[in-house]
């Protein structure tokens, strides 16, 4: 039986094939459950999620689960584990389209955190005719910014130096003409990590406190409206 890479959790419910999957239990093996395959076998979503918080890493999706952050926080969390697959990036966009709900990024501050996120939102450049069934235009960037640092805990300490690797990466990104014209407020954010040839990774939020991600810097972003 094929699986999605994808994982799902929190105010969400649907009937697959007949039979009612219900997100807000977790499975045997982990806090979420996998994200349908064939999206056309899927009927009869329900919700009563504010929004939708589409995390990069599986790491942070299963510390924000363990923390009860969707029921604290009346929301859907799903993430990709990295570079999403079809199934992931379909599924989603049949949430925005059904529940109309707002989805919040969040990524590392490095290139392949904003280099994910994109794909989401504009599609793949190998894949470019999934670009109207598959792209999540309305998206929207929380964090993690070099804005951030200041705030929440965040010190100059919490830096990584990007690799020769990670520049190459940025500087590819930040030659694509359409993320320039499309998304000028992410191209800002990216330069400014090369500029200063440093990175940042959500995770750094946890040195704080162990709760510090699910308690304060993503309620507060999303309260204060701090995306992009």
């Amino acid at each position: 039986v094929s699986s999605s890479k994808g994982l799902v959790t929190g105010q969400l419910s649907y009937y697959e094939e007949g039979r009612l999957i219900n997100c807000s239990k977790r499975s045997s093996t982990s806090n979420g459950l996998p994200v349908p395959v064939h999206i056309n076998k899927v009927s009869h979503l329900s919700s009563s999620a504010e929004y939708i918080l589409l995390v990069e890493k599986e790491t942070v999706f299963q510390r924000l689960a363990n923390d009860k952050f969707c029921a604290k926080n009346c929301c859907i969390l799903l993430t990709g584990k990295g570079y999403p697959d079809v199934a992931t990036r379909s599924f989603l966009r049949r949430l925005v389209d059904q529940l109309h709900l707002p989805v919040y990024g969040l990524m590392d501050g490095d290139p392949y955190g904003l280099d994910i996120l994109s794909i989401y939102r504009f599609g793949s450049l190998t894949m470019a005719y999934d670009a109207k069934v598959l792209a999540v235009p309305s998206i929207l960037w929380l964090g993690i910014f070099l804005s951030d640092l200041g705030h929440f805990g965040l010190t100059e300490n919490c830096l990584l130096p990007m690799s020769k690797r990670d520049e190459k990466k940025a500087d590819a990104i930040l030659n694509k003409s359409y993320i320039q014209q499309l998304a000028p407020a992410w191209w800002s954010k990216l330069a400014e990590f090369r500029t200063r040839r440093v990175k940042l990774e959500v995770e750094a939020i946890s040195t704080v406190s162990f709760t510090s991600l699910a308690d304060h810097y993503i309620p507060s972003k999303i309260r204060g409206q701090c995306y992009i």
